[in-house]
């Protein structure tokens, strides 16, 4: 046992990079909007997600290389549709996580700065960690962050189911209308993460390994499933705060960052008490945090990697110049539109709906065919799991397209 959690780490940094905007901003405006009434679509999207996520960590340990190794296999066509599509998100993805974040951060530590202060600040801090302590430093703070933000979040919510006097109702809910179905596969976009983190998750499995050789499939799907669990975890906790805090009190959140964070801290301290304001800010800084620093080095990762597959050679398009330039460009797009975080925030997770039927289909394809070894291919429960998890991305996604 000591040495499964020994091991534990890529998939630590999943949970890291998933609880973030799906559970503090969209879990907790879910609970707010509908109750309880959208826990069959975090259930589900969890559940037709899951085998899409485990295969990143199952090929990567398998093969002895990334999933993107693995596109390459399956035509430089795919590669570089990964490229396009990863070009049309980054920016917008590390500008909506690093918003709530600073927001958060000027609400928590004091606004005697600017937002745009804040969030150079958390970047600075960011990348200073990420340069300096590489892979290694990332993997052994991700623990700290995750068992901070997991205790934190579980008091919270105890503290809530005790204060509460009012009936809880179970009824679930389907959308109504186009601002409802809009909301819910925006909810589900990013629940529990973009599918495309599941080639974080292979590039996280590589270092792993390089940092410990005894890093392989089976304790690599263990770790996974560590982390996965906790996302769903976590995702039904906010969903609850959300609901025994925020559910018929009237609120309109903004759609500025600070704002937002100001609103969102101010009702659950309100409903809680003023005592529980250190709770709920550590629950939820830790949160945001956690993502900001994952996706700032795993997008690079991805990136560098891509050009270096598709070039054939190492190039000056390598890690540090792909961290350099989503840094400025999440500046350069938060100082233009610091003010749309709603919006930014439903663009982002909207664009990782509608693409994840492509990451499924690619990811299953590869993990089931010649380049991954027969003995880790998926048993015929995960093939008959990931074809209905590809046929739910693909419907929800039409349904959404169709309303439009």
């Amino acid at each position: 046992m000591l040495s499964k959690l020994k091991n534990l780490g890529p998939g630590l940094l999943f949970a890291g990079a998933a609880i973030g905007v799906s559970h503090l901003v969209q879990s907790t405006r879910a609970g707010a909007d509908f109750g309880l009434g959208f826990v069959w679509a975090l259930l589900l999207v969890n559940l037709f997600k899951y085998p899409f996520f485990q295969f990143g960590p199952r090929y990567a340990t398998a093969t002895g290389e990334t999933l993107l190794d693995g596109y390459k296999k399956l035509g430089r066509g795919v590669l570089i549709a990964y490229l396009i599509l990863s070009l049309a998100t980054i920016f917008t993805i590390q500008t909506a996580v690093t918003i709530v974040t600073a927001g958060l951060a000027s609400s928590i530590f004091g606004d005697f700065i600017s937002i745009e202060m804040w969030t150079i600040i958390v970047l600075l801090v960011c990348l200073g960690l990420l340069i300096v302590g590489r892979y290694k430093l990332l993997d052994n703070l991700i623990k700290i962050i995750i068992v901070t933000l997991t205790l934190s979040t579980i008091v919270a919510v105890s503290i809530a189911l005790f204060n509460n006097t009012s009936h809880i109702s179970f009824n679930q809910i389907l959308p109504k209308n186009g601002v409802e179905i809009a909301f819910l596969i925006a909810f589900m976009g990013w629940m529990p993460a973009p599918l495309d983190i599941s080639i974080w998750q292979s590039l996280w499995s590589i270092e792993k390994n390089k940092a410990t050789k005894s890093y392989n499939t089976k304790s690599a799907l263990f770790d996974f499933n560590v982390g996965y669990m906790g996302t769903i975890t976590l995702g039904l906790g906010f969903l609850l705060l959300g609901t025994l805090v925020m559910y018929k009190s009237g609120e309109v959140f903004s759609n500025s960052a600070g704002v937002f964070s100001s609103q969102l801290i101010k009702m659950y301290t309100t409903n809680l008490g003023n005592w529980s304001y250190i709770i709920i800010g550590i629950a939820a800084f830790t949160t945001m945090f956690s993502t900001t620093l994952t996706t700032l080095d795993a997008s690079p990762r991805a990136m560098s990697k891509t050009v270096e597959l598709l070039s054939n050679k190492t190039s000056y398009f390598n890690y540090k110049f792909w961290i350099t330039l989503l840094s400025l460009g999440t500046i350069g797009i938060f100082i233009f539109l610091a003010s749309e975080m709603g919006f930014l925030i439903k663009v982002a997770t909207i664009l990782s709906f509608i693409t994840a039927p492509f990451y499924a289909i690619i990811n299953y394809i590869l993990i089931s065919g010649k380049h991954t070894p027969k003995k880790w291919r998926p048993s015929k429960f995960m093939h008959g799991l990931s074809i209905s998890g590809i046929l739910f991305l693909i419907g929800f996604s039409l349904w959404y397209l169709a309303t439009l």
